[in-house]
Parts: C-alpha cells; structure tokens; sequence
C-alpha cells in the first residue's frame, strides 16, 4: 500500500471486520474531503485483558487510514455504575487504562501521533452539557431509553434513573468530542440509532456509526472456572498465558462461539501484512509445519479437523506472547507497576487475629463481603398472611434451621421446594415479612416473566460457602443495610449465556470449584 492511502483504501481500513456500519454516503464524502474523526469510550473498571486487543486492533486500522482518534475514558459513567468506586480510584484506573492502551498499540506496531485521550470529567459536568442532557430529557421517552440500553445497560425490574440516562449521555458525547463517528461493539446499535434519531432534535448532526461484531472471550463457554485467573491479562506471564489457553474451550471442528477463532480473525490476522501467515509448527508425523494465508482457510481445515486444537493452540499462544512481550516490558518499571498496584488491588484480606484492619483505607467493595452458602428446605409452607410468600426452614449447617421467607409462591409449585438445595445469602440484617423474621435469602435467577432458584452442584452439602471466583476475603458478619452494600454488590450478579451465575464476568463457584448455574439465561440475580 502507498504510503498516503488513496480514499478507497482508507475506507476498506475503517470498514473492514466490522459486522456493520451506519451512514456510508457521509463516510465517503468526508474522506474525499479530509480525515475520519472517530471516537471510542469505555468506562474505567475492570482491568484490561487480551480481550481488548479486538477493539484496539480496529482503532489500529483507523489510525494506518489517517484517522483522528479520541478514546474517551467515561469516569462518570463508572461512577455512576452504582459508585462502587471512588473517585480517587477511578483517577488511578483511568491512568492505568491510558498506559495500558499506549503499550497495545505500540505492540502492534501503530503510530499513534493523531490518538488522543480525554475522560468524561472533562466536559460531561460543565453547564453547557448538562443542559443539553436537560433538554434530552424533554424530548426523550423512558421507554426509547430503556429500549436504546436494551443491550449493554442491565435490565431490572426497577431499573435505576441512571441506566435510562446512559444513552443519552453517549449521544451526547459525539457532539462534544466533535467526531464525525462513533465505535463501538454491535450491542451498542440501539444506542446507535438513539443518538441519530435525537442527536437532530437538538439541532446537533446525525453521526457515523461503526460497529464490531461480538466476539466471544478466549474461554468461550466453558473455560474452567476454578482458577483465580480466568482471563489473560496483559501482564500474564508466558507460563501463565500457557496454563489459560491449555483450559481453554476449543473442541475439535467447532467452530461456533470459539473465542480462540475468532481472536485469530478480529486480531491476529488483521495484524498481517502482506504475504504474511498464520504458522502452526507442528511434529513431522503430524503433518509438520503449516502456513495458513487467509483466515478461512484456517477456519475450514478447524472445521474439517485437519487442524488439532492441541497444535492450534500452540500456535495461539505464540502470538499472543509475540503480542504481550512489549507490553511486559512496558509495565516493568517502578512507576507502572506501582500504578497496577494502586489501580486494581487485591481482594481485601483477612482481618488480623486481633481484630485489627488489614489497611487504614477503605477497602471498595467486592463480593468477598457477601457470605453466600448452600441450603437444603428442609421444610416449606405458605405464609399465614401472604399467598405469593413461603416460610422455608433451611439447614446451612448450623446448629438448627434457619427460618427464611422468600416471595417464590407464585413461580415455584411448593412440592418443588421440599429438599431443595438453594444458594442463600446469610448476612443480610434479619427483617420481618408480614410478621414472619426472615434469616436471609434465597439467591434466584430472575427475569421478567420467570424466577428460577439457583441451582446446586451434586455432592456439594448444605453450609458450604459459595464464592465468586479470584476473591477471598471474610464475609461481613451482617452487610449494613445504611451502606447499601447488597445492592451495590447485587446489580453485578446476574446470568450469563450460558446460564453460569457470576458477579462482573466471574464465576460464582462451591468450595471445590463447580459452578453455580441457574435455568435462565442472561438476567439478574437477586
């Protein structure tokens, strides 16, 4: 390619491995004219893996086709995620995301000259643009905003003010950064065509909007959920990049939700140039070396198990290596280390044996807090003086049975529940429900039209503590309903596509590493 890209050349950049992209007459018309303007923001909470290298490979193409591009760090968007984090922390991630994403694009070798990093703070609270989110509000209706964050804002039965405003907020956001397209993943398309359709109504011009496809995690679906580390952080050293990918789902000729795939495609092979392949080294009586040009012949010779996912494997984990090695070297500095540090601290510890705090700070909250055990009903019956309650007696390995009342009447036929084994949350202050005290509560999966109790792995008995994967700690003897801990911890628990219960992506876990699953798919746990 030359070394200035000719208009088509810059537009085949910018479009190509997305899954779609609104507004083709505009974009073609500004590049003839001048350079993309285009914006990409995440929110400033967990700690960035190897994931995010599909996004940052299509920033990538955006910055070789002369695009200006601004990541936006939405600080206030992560603090209003129920302020479970302070602001001095989130100033820490921010730096610590900024440094991380310098280091993957140097990585991949792009010259990041027109890259340029702004946080939400920076102009989200001036007077200008919290009048314009007033005047959105006149203009909007709850139900278009609750149908634009249908896909990435959690989806309650009492959802919070701030969930409906977050479309909102990122409409706006294109306004304010000036852009003329916004980036983001194909769940975000609601949000999309929100701010096309609004964005006007405030006298503002409709955007561009580019849009990857969903790409599944390296794990796919089945990775195994004992090990703390579960996904491959960028710090990850090769023997530990080893260990993930060996747990790594990859069953022979499938080719559906593979997460280590579709990380070839969307990443590994957009990194090439031309006349470069994918290499998989491999023994002589194995078919010895092969060399994969284009990334569908790597896909059909997986799919017609030609290739095994032993030596594809194998492969993966060189370029990942090849891709993480820079950023090992990056971070391997006082400065940087002491920022991850800061940034992302472990779990809390233990107390000391006195009583005494591990630290003088406070310590941002986590599901350690939460003492989750397992049950078994030993004994159910209506509520004298309510028909949709149940009084359960529930053994947790305790001297006698607690008493728990749960609203379950209306979904669960009561014979279901007798000999039960449910997930129950212990430290909850005890409260009183139509006369009855209530010792804690039953842990479900909840959606709109369905209520399902989670289920229990076989040979695990009831007092056995359920933990969410990577996080130790002591459980709080009672969470302070004033600090509203359990809410806070509760609006990250939910179930994923493949009905796994988890708290923020990580599994919730029995003692001996089974999972906790529920019957429904992708909703809330409460």
């Amino acid at each position: 390619m030359a070394s200035t890209p000719s208009v088509d050349q810059k537009k085949e950049l910018i479009t190509r491995n997305l899954q779609e992209y609104l507004g083709d007459d505009k974009l073609t018309a500004i590049l003839k004219e001048r350079d993309l303007k285009i914006y990409w923001g995440t929110a400033t909470t967990g700690k960035p893996h190897v994931a995010y290298f599909v996004p940052m490979s299509k920033i990538a193409d955006f910055l070789r086709a002369g695009c200006e591009v601004t990541i936006l760090f939405a600080d206030l968007h992560a603090y209003l995620d129920n302020m479970k984090a302070p602001w001095s922390l989130l100033e820490l991630r921010t730096q610590y995301y900024e440094a991380a994403i310098k280091a993957m694009l140097k990585s991949i070798g792009v010259p990041i000259e027109k890259l340029k990093f702004v946080k939400g703070t920076d102009y989200q609270l001036s007077k200008e643009y919290t009048l314009d989110v007033y005047k959105l509000t006149s203009v909007v209706t709850q139900h278009d905003a609750k149908k634009a964050g249908a896909e990435v804002v959690k989806q309650v039965e009492y959802p919070l003010l701030s969930g409906l405003l977050y479309p909102g907020l990122q409409a706006l956001d294109e306004e304010y950064l000036k852009v003329d397209a916004q980036f983001g993943g194909v769940d975000q398309r609601k949000i999309f065509t929100f701010a096309e359709k609004y964005l006007p109504q405030l006298g503002y011009e409709k955007r561009i909007h580019l849009m990857n496809p969903m790409v599944p995690g390296l794990a796919g679906g089945k990775m195994s959920s004992s090990e703390e580390d579960s996904k491959i952080d960028l710090l990850d050293t090769p023997a530990g990049v080893k260990k993930k990918l060996k747990k790594a789902f990859c069953e022979p000729g499938n080719i559906e939700d593979n997460g280590l795939l579709s990380f070839v495609k969307h990443v590994i092979f957009s990194l090439f140039k031309d006349g470069e392949g994918f290499v998989v080294s491999r023994k002589p009586e194995f078919g010895g070396d092969v060399t994969f040009t284009t990334y569908q012949e790597l896909e059909t010779s997986f799919a017609k198990e030609e290739l095994h996912p032993g030596d594809f494997k194998l492969a993966v984990e060189t370029y990942i290596n090849r891709l993480l090695d820079p950023i090992r070297a990056e971070f391997n500095t006082p400065e940087l280390k002491a920022l991850s540090a800061k940034a992302y601290p472990p779990p809390a510890k233990e107390t000391a044996k006195k009583g005494a705090p591990a630290a003088a700070e406070p310590v941002e909250d986590g599901p350690h807090r939460l003492d989750i055990r397992v049950g078994k009903i030993v004994e159910v019956s209506k509520h004298p003086d309510a028909d949709s309650l149940y009084v359960e007696k529930i053994d947790l390995g305790e001297a006698v049975p607690r008493t728990i009342v749960s609203g379950l009447a209306k979904w669960i036929p009561i014979e279901q529940m007798e000999n039960r084994l449910v997930a129950v949350l212990c430290n909850l202050k005890p409260a009183k429900m139509r006369g009855v005290e209530s010792q804690g509560m039953v842990l479900c999966a909840s959606a709109a039209e369905a209520v399902e109790p989670l289920k229990i792995p076989s040979g695990v008995a009831p007092g056995d503590r359920i933990t969410v994967d990577g996080y130790k700690g002591t459980p709080d003897v009672q969470l302070n309903p004033k600090k509203k801990v359990w809410e806070k911890l509760q609006a990250d628990l939910k179930t994923n596509a493949n009905g796994e219960a988890t708290w923020q992506d990580n599994f919730l876990v029995t003692s001996d590493g089974q999972k906790i699953l529920a019957a429904l798919q992708n909703c809330s746990i409460k």
